[in-house]
């Protein structure tokens, strides 16, 4: 759905901004921080805690006014430095590690409800019988349903320390009485690759050769070894190009990205190099080992690929290894690193910048402490059509022009502008299909479809086969009507217009709630304007 609008945009960058200071410095053993001794001494600000605390004529909170004060400092440096209260550490550890504790289940918030969408293969919920479509109702004996629950409070009610238990009261579709379920939280693996598939042009785009398709939604610690498994899986598959899909992807750790590259680029290619005022120079070069060197390559971005996404895409853009298609990248070239203090919270803190093999650092502009205008960047892209049109991307705030190694000028300082620039396709647009779906709509009537037909849908065990069952289903008049219960009016020759991307978008996500990523994106993707040309593009 976030491929065909543009919703509550300023939230969104709020999110982005957070979980970009996820992405960590460099692990290598060669980039290592070299910060020197400090000397031990009282601030000012520790000094002034110490006799608000002794001599404040009225008892204070001292520690939630050392949180507000760590908050306010770090929120006058660049907007990627971040301080992390010892409360949020672990969850925002937890967004790139390899894995965490919890009961194994995907969840949708429905009606203030929570939805079970999917149960996690081999996970503890699979393993006592919980299912799809099963409802949350009650934690541990207390009624977990009503306005206040949201995203957050889930993730921390049902995630928790390997071994502990929780007790659910689950309401299954059929069945009137509430069913209790006992759960062990275990190790819940956390993928990186949503998914790897040789991809089924439509008809109107012919090709000779057998592409891969492979998503990266991060880069944590263990994004290398899936990706390096999914190019070896599509090669056994018989691929002989490859698209590597990285949109909406706000990056994580730089050495990922860098031994991703690294299988694409002869020996001796530059990677990405990062310099700071404390922090030594770090070059990383291809060191000829990859195994993909010569394969024809395409690389998706869009405005919210970040970071290391970024990386990746500058090395194979600056050494004129893959085409770059989309729209212009984020704009992160900065470097965190996290330091631990003596309560359990901890700080990031940009050290470095880093750069393109070119030379060009892709940071997009910011004044340090003035983190909301930073933040409205993205909308303002928006607004003056630069996602639907090329010609209105304004240049970048870096006019120096830098070359790639066959000499094809690139420009820094704003994010990567793909070689082939693909806009929003708003053909299909109408004041009808724009209403329903910013409000979720098509998202919920699909859950809510599924719920009621799971056991017919689950006769079909490809996305294909299910596809087709749903094409004949035509269960647009129903869509209608719930649109209209939830206060779209409805406009019949809009209908009509919005019909091919309205079937398109639900059958999707009926698909993903019955078979998951790996059904998902070979349906969303055949039909994508980006796919399609990146497609065309490795066909020539």
């Amino acid at each position: 759905m976030k491929k065909y609008i543009f919703p509550t945009v300023t939230v969104i960058c709020l999110i982005i901004g957070f979980f970009l200071g996820n992405a960590l410095a460099n692990r290598a053993n060669a980039q290592q921080l070299r910060l020197g001794n400090f000397r031990i001494q009282l601030s000012k600000v520790d000094q002034l805690i110490q006799y608000m605390d002794a001599a404040y004529v009225d008892p204070i909170d001292v520690d939630s006014i050392t949180e507000d004060i760590m908050s306010d400092i770090v929120s006058k440096l660049d907007p990627h430095s971040a301080y992390i209260p010892k409360k949020d550490l672990e969850l925002v550890n937890s967004e790139l590690s390899s894995s965490f504790s919890g009961i194994g289940v995907q969840f949708s918030i429905q009606n203030d409800t929570v939805s079970i969408v999917a149960v996690i293969s081999g996970g503890p919920s699979e393993g006592i019988g919980i299912l799809a479509g099963d409802k949350i109702v009650s934690v541990n004996d207390s009624a977990f349903t009503g306005k206040g629950i949201n995203n957050e409070k889930v993730m921390h009610t049902l995630r928790g320390e390997k071994g502990t238990q929780v007790k659910l009261g689950i309401k299954r579709y059929g069945t009137p009485e509430i069913l209790d379920f006992t759960v062990t939280r275990g190790d819940i693996p956390v993928h990186s690759v949503d998914a790897a598939f040789i991809i089924q042009p439509d008809n109107k785009t012919a090709t000779r050769q057998k592409i891969g398709f492979v998503r990266v939604n991060k880069f944590s610690e263990n994004t290398y070894d899936e990706f390096i498994a999914a190019l070896a899986k599509l090669k056994n598959e018989g691929a002989t190009a490859y698209i590597v899909d990285l949109r909406e992807n706000s990056g994580g750790y730089m050495d990922q990205a860098i031994k991703m590259a690294n299988e694409f680029l002869p020996a001796g290619d530059m990677i990405v190099y990062s310099e700071g005022r404390s922090y030594p120079k770090f070059e990383a070069k291809a060191n000829g080992l990859g195994r993909f060197q010569s394969v024809p390559l395409a690389v998706l971005i869009d405005d919210f690929s970040a970071s290391a996404s970024e990386i990746f895409a500058g090395a194979m853009q600056d050494n004129d290894r893959a085409v770059v298609i989309g729209r212009r990248s984020f704009g992160k070239g900065l470097v965190q690193q996290q330091f631990p203090l003596s309560d359990g919270s901890a700080i990031r803190l940009t050290v470095a910048r880093y750069y393109t093999p070119s030379g060009r650092c892709i940071q997009k502009p910011y004044e340090l402490g003035n983190q909301k205008d930073y933040e409205k960047e993205l909308l303002e892209r928006f607004e003056r059509g630069e996602m639907f049109s090329q010609d209105s991307i304004r240049q970048s705030a870096d006019t120096t022009v830098y070359y790639t190694k066959q000499g094809k000028p690139v420009y820094g300082g704003g994010g990567i502008m793909p070689d082939i620039f693909v806009g929003r396709d708003t053909t299909l647009n109408t004041p009808w299909f724009n209403q329903t779906v910013n409000r979720a709509l098509t998202y919920q009537f699909a859950y809510q479809y599924t719920d009621r037909h799971r056991k017919e849908l689950s006769k079909y065990k490809t996305w294909q086969s299910l596809e087709q069952y749903l094409l004949q289903a035509d269960w647009i008049p129903e869509f209608v009507s719930f649109a209209e219960s939830k206060g779209v009016e409805p406009k019949q020759s809009e209908i009509q217009k919005s019909r091919p991307i309205v079937t398109r978008i639900i059958n999707a996500y009926i698909v993903r709630d019955m078979l998951g990523d790996e059904g998902f994106f070979p349906l969303f993707e055949r039909d994508d304007d980006i796919t399609k040309r990146a497609v065309q593009q490795l066909s020539k």
